[in-house]
């Protein structure tokens, strides 16, 4: 029998070590390499929000049911559906909105916020008798910076933690406002109130106009705040006065804030000194123009609302204040048939007595409606849009906010859905009009920082705030001699 050389038997070798190393190796590039050349190939972005139902409002009307929206810095890098957005995106923060409805962050097109430390300091009287026997001596007392720092906060406080991402401002040391909107982290107009007679910061108009040159030059290329001038009003305001504010807005390219047209005395009182309306008056003077935003308006006729258009003004509406101070109730809807952009606004604090804009809506459109004796007119997502991107555009803002699109600033909204008074939803936006309530809100989203989630406002010290607006509730009632109730 022949003996066969015995053999050893071997195994495939890698340098003299068998193939044990390769397949783990192997193993490795199978599962990962492919992980990893996606994530190369994944765009960044700073925030995602993702999952929640995305209502756009932009020109069509856009929804995604289960969407998301990648941020990168300020501004929105894409929309779309969340499983195609996860593969696209990579981001350093994801914020899930599974079952939550997310959308534009709401736009005040009106507010004196620094009255918030004189919420409800006097109700129940005609607005001439409101201002001249209360309001403007309650501010001569007791506005100063200080004053408007602490009422101002106070007003982001309560309007961040109600969905209000932006809004444009009314009032007196307008540096103090942006200063403390910028620290807030919102986006607003801060316009610098010129009056005919003194004011706690400027004692004459002139000193007024001068300032708010500087004030333009310091703030005018700011991310968030934008500087404007704010004649108060036609019969408060003299002829030469509305020139020169006019004459600065258009040099310098700001809003031009003014109330218009709120009540039948100042339509009274502008007929008896110019022999015209408000808005005629106005329009004689060359002011307005697609720099202006109007207030209230509440007593237009045809011919100013004609003019309103040809001019591109926009329009801030005031429902509640104008409600509760007895003014009237403003053609909304023919001024939107019309094709005049018509925001919301809440009006000061002092005559509303709040800064929650979905009151604003909720009242808004029912107000038409028992008004005109026609339940179809300003259908819920109309007013939805005026609290929103019809708002950005009688602001003058809409290139920029007031719709969930690509290119525009990051301002958004998440809210809550699974909650006893928001079960059950057949109709988004009647729901988002007649049902939402400023306490809804879930998470806040300005110029892509998250400024509010999960009850806590992250931008701001509440505690410290609430106990400022006691200290001067405390200041204000001594010196007007009031006995708190």
């Amino acid at each position: 029998m022949l003996a066969y050389p015995k053999v050893k038997e071997t195994s495939p070798s890698l340098f003299g070590f068998g193939l044990w190393p390769i397949l783990p190796v192997t193993a490795i590039f199978i599962l990962v390499l492919p992980a990893l050349l996606n994530a190369r190939a994944k765009e960044k972005a700073d925030l995602l929000v993702t999952g929640g139902l995305v209502v756009t409002l932009d020109q069509q009307g856009t929804l995604f049911d289960k969407g998301a929206i990648a941020i990168r810095g300020d501004r929105i890098l894409a929309i779309g559906n969340a499983v195609e957005m996860s593969r696209r995106f990579t981001a350093g923060k994801t914020i899930s909105a599974e079952g939550q409805v997310v959308m534009p962050g709401l736009v005040n097109t009106h507010n004196h916020a620094a009255m918030a430390l004189l919420r409800g300091i006097s109700d129940d009287l005609p607005l001439m008798d409101w201002l001249t026997k209360y309001i403007f001596p309650a501010e001569a007392a007791s506005v100063d910076p200080d004053f408007v720092h602490w009422g101002t906060l106070l007003a982001c406080a309560e309007m961040i933690r109600s969905g209000t991402t932006t809004f444009a401002d009314m009032y007196y040391f307008e540096e103090t406002v942006a200063e403390a909107v910028k620290s807030a982290g919102m986006r607003a107009i801060v316009g610098q109130t010129v009056l005919d007679f003194p004011a706690p910061d400027h004692k004459t108009p002139g000193a007024a106009l001068s300032w708010a040159e500087g004030f333009f030059q310091r703030w005018r290329n700011d991310t968030l705040v934008r500087p404007a001038i704010a004649p108060h009003a036609p019969f408060t305001v003299s002829v030469d006065n509305l020139k020169a504010c006019d004459t600065l807005a258009r040099k310098f390219q700001v809003p031009l804030l003014i109330h218009l047209s709120e009540t039948l005395d100042e339509q009274r009182q502008i007929l008896q000194k110019y022999g015209t309306t408000p808005a005629r008056h106005l329009e004689t003077l060359g002011v307005l123009s697609p720099l202006a935003v109007a207030a209230h308006c509440v007593w237009v006729d045809d011919e100013d609302i004609k003019l309103l258009k040809k001019h591109e003004v926009g329009v801030a509406h005031n429902p509640e204040s104008n409600m509760k101070l007895a003014s009237g109730i403003a053609p909304i809807a023919q001024l939107l048939r019309l094709g005049v952009p018509v925001g919301l606004g809440t009006d000061g604090p002092a005559s509303n007595n709040d800064l929650n804009l979905w009151e604003a809506m909720d009242i808004a459109g029912k107000l038409q409606k028992v008004h005109l004796a026609d339940p179809t007119v300003l259908p819920a997502e109309q007013v939805v849009r005026m609290a929103t991107i019809l708002g950005a555009k009688a602001l003058h803002l809409d290139s920029e906010i007031g719709s969930l699109e690509a290119g525009k600033k990051a301002d958004l909204i998440i809210l809550e859905t699974k909650r006893a008074h928001l079960l059950p939803r057949y109709n988004l936006y009647s729901h988002l009009v007649n049902t939402y309530k400023g306490s809804d809100i879930a998470a806040s989203i300005i110029a892509g920082k998250i400024v509010f989630e999960k009850g806590k406002l992250l931008t701001l010290d509440e505690p410290q705030i609430l106990g400022k607006a006691q200290e001067y509730q405390r200041k204000i009632a001594a010196r007007l001699k009031m006995t708190l109730k």
